[in-house]
């Protein structure tokens, strides 16, 4: 039963009282069996609370800047109801931003379609977001949520960007890679995020569909995800989150599925990936945004997922330069004949710094993998080998690195695993890991202390 709160009011000698309603959702708590000691995931239950459809504040179809209107006018009635159900009906709804308040559920009803406007200036004012690992001030995110506690989306409906602009904006044409140059500078010089402006003519740095930055207690559940100008779901500086029953399908450039940052408290469960890049990707911030921050991504459960295609199954990095810790993936599952890499690649450079310790992976199976099932390279630079210079040299320390039950029909190797000299990788044991068809040598190796197989 929801909790009530009775006030007492007494006056002028004339006692009386009245019982206020607690609108607030809900918090229930999963409890998870894991390798590492892991609090309880918590997130948020809007059963009971008021729903706030936005047919009753104006919302027409084909007319976005009423729907988004709409959209905006029923977070604000929900939030200050202290709980509510913001519901998109059946129906298409061109819509711009959309930024999420606490104690919200945004609820896509069964044949609703959220249509993201194509067009950059529907993403401004730009927000404090972050782009590969830096913060910066952005176009917003195309649902944005800011320091917020228990909130979620929900719903079998679909959320779709058009790609119209953002398509264009894959290419990194020289303009863009000098304003990526100017951010890296600002961010090694520990400059305030406000003055690190990027929306401009020619940047382009393209804003993930959705993040939740700095909030708590969140969920996102059932919901269809289409496209993508960036990272899909990007939960940031968070805590307490869970992301299940997704149907996420993005395959434009850097489209990955899940990138938890700085974030702890997370289970991802029971979701289809299909992606252009890796269907989940743990970050902890680039270089001295990392060190600034001092918030590994700790605690991050991943199960009875299913990859259609995507770069890699779990990526780790490459910006971990807050470190990453404690990350369990279990009984998942890549289609044969998906485009992969490696199931399980831990990747990171001179510059990094941050650590990787504790991860573990059981019962996934795949068929063909391009390269491997076990990926771990200390010198990853991609665009980074010669558009910057190494402020400071910091390695990462990896060590603690457990497969079990992982097969695949064909590889070029079981383990690729690149380590530095003054640093190995240490304790990594694979046990039952094997593949049909091994193409090159099972295990390649270079500064590795520690390796075992069973």
């Amino acid at each position: 039963m929801r909790k009530n709160i009775l006030f007492f009011m007494i006056a002028a000698g004339f006692g009386w009282s009245f019982i206020a309603k607690d609108d607030r959702p809900k918090i229930q708590e999963i409890k998870l069996v894991t390798p590492f000691k892991m609090p309880a995931v918590k997130y948020p239950d809007f059963s009971g609370t008021k729903r706030f459809s936005i047919l009753s504040f104006g919302a027409e179809r084909g007319d976005k800047d009423k729907t988004s209107g709409a959209i905006a006018a029923a977070i604000t009635a929900a939030n200050t109801a202290n709980g509510g159900i913001v519901v998109i009906p059946a129906g298409e709804w061109l819509t711009k931003k959309i930024h999420l308040k606490s104690n919200v559920n945004l609820h896509l009803d069964k044949g609703a379609v959220l249509l993201f406007s194509e067009k950059p200036e529907d993403y401004l004012p730009a927000v404090q977001s972050s782009w590969e690992g830096m913060e910066c001030m952005n176009y917003s995110p195309l649902i944005y949520a800011y320091k917020c506690k228990n909130i979620a989306i929900t719903g079998e409906g679909e959320i779709k960007a058009k790609m119209e602009v953002w398509k264009n904006w894959f290419a990194r044409p020289k303009a863009h890679m000098e304003s990526i140059k100017r951010l890296y500078q600002l961010a090694s010089a520990y400059r305030p995020v406000e003055e690190r402006q990027m929306v401009n003519d020619t940047a382009h740095l393209r804003p993930q569909f959705i993040q939740f930055n700095r909030c708590e207690n969140v969920l996102l559940e059932d919901i269809t995800i289409t496209n993508s100008p960036f990272w899909t779901i990007h939960p940031y500086l968070s805590k307490n989150v869970v992301i299940r029953k997704l149907k996420v399908y993005a395959h434009g450039h850097n489209n990955d599925g899940v990138d938890p940052e700085m974030s702890r408290n997370v289970l991802i469960e029971d979701c289809i990936f299909d992606q252009g890049d890796d269907a989940i990707a743990i970050k902890s911030g680039r270089n001295p945004e990392g060190w600034r921050l001092k918030t590994p991504s700790k605690n991050i459960v991943i199960r009875n997922c299913f990859v259609k295609n995507g770069h890699q199954l779990l990526a780790l990095g490459s910006e971990l330069s807050g470190g990453i810790e404690n990350v369990l993936i279990e009984n998942c599952e890549v289609q044969d004949g998906a485009k992969l890499n490696h199931l399980i690649f831990i990747k990171t450079n001179e510059c990094m710094g941050g650590f990787v310790k504790n991860i573990y992976a059981q019962n996934i199976t795949a068929g063909k993998i391009d390269l491997g099932i076990l990926g771990i390279e200390t010198n990853v630079l991609y665009q980074w080998k010669n558009l910057v210079p190494t402020v400071e040299v910091k390695l990462t320390p990896i060590k603690n690195i457990f497969l079990e039950q992982v097969t695949a029909k064909e590889v070029k190797f079981i383990s690729r695993i690149l380590g530095e000299k003054t640093l190995p990788i240490q304790n990594v044991l694979l046990k039952n890991v094997s593949a049909a068809r091994v193409t090159d040598r099972t295990n390649i190796h270079e500064n590795v202390v520690g390796f075992a197989t069973q």
